[in-house]
């Protein structure tokens, strides 16, 4: 996993509680880099995991809700850091239609060994969509954050419900639907 999504987990918990906290929990971990990360650099995606999982014993909050609320701060940060991506676009389902192409093409041909999800859209109209995820990792509540904050930068009031598949190996189906 690019190390942008550590640095930037670090910075969301260090701004949404303090930045003693994130000293305590790069502590909790005992990682043999002792939380050195670069936004460049590769890492096991277990780090932000065990990241999320010391986050969660210190704040009494799910990882899920964790992951969440900093997949909605990257959304943000991506909007911020990457214009050129949202600019293409003025309609929110059309970006979430073209992150594969896009942006997961941009990404791979910059960082060709990254292991990037991948997003099908199954349906689209108007009012609703529906996405199929793939990743090794599983990080769908992170995935679930970064739709939320996207949303957040179209403009959109939207709702996002995902159904995990029932065999290992079968997708994570996303709804995303806006708000009347």
């Amino acid at each position: 996993m690019k190390g942008i999504v550590f640095t930037e987990f670090l910075e969301f918990v260090a701004e949404t509680f303090n930045e003693d906290l994130v000293d305590d929990m790069i502590e909790d971990c005992d990682f043999a880099h002792k939380g050195a990360y670069t936004a460049v650099g590769s890492y096991a995606h277990e780090e932000l995991v065990k990241l999320g999982r010391s986050l969660s014993r210190r704040r009494d909050m799910s990882v899920a809700e964790i992951m969440c609320g900093f997949g909605r701060h990257l959304g943000h940060r991506f909007a911020a850091l990457y214009p050129v991506f949202f600019d293409q676009q003025d309609d929110f389902f059309a970006f979430l239609d073209g992150v594969e192409h896009n942006i997961h093409g941009e990404v791979k041909k910059l960082y060709p060994d990254a292991e990037l999800p991948s997003f099908r859209t199954v349906t689209m109209d108007g009012r609703r969509m529906v996405l199929e995820y793939r990743s090794s990792r599983h990080l769908q509540s992170l995935a679930e954050g970064l739709i939320l904050g996207t949303g957040d930068m179209f403009g959109e009031t939207i709702t996002v419900a995902w159904q995990a598949g029932a065999m290992a190996g079968e997708p994570v189906v996303f709804s995303v639907e806006r708000c009347a």
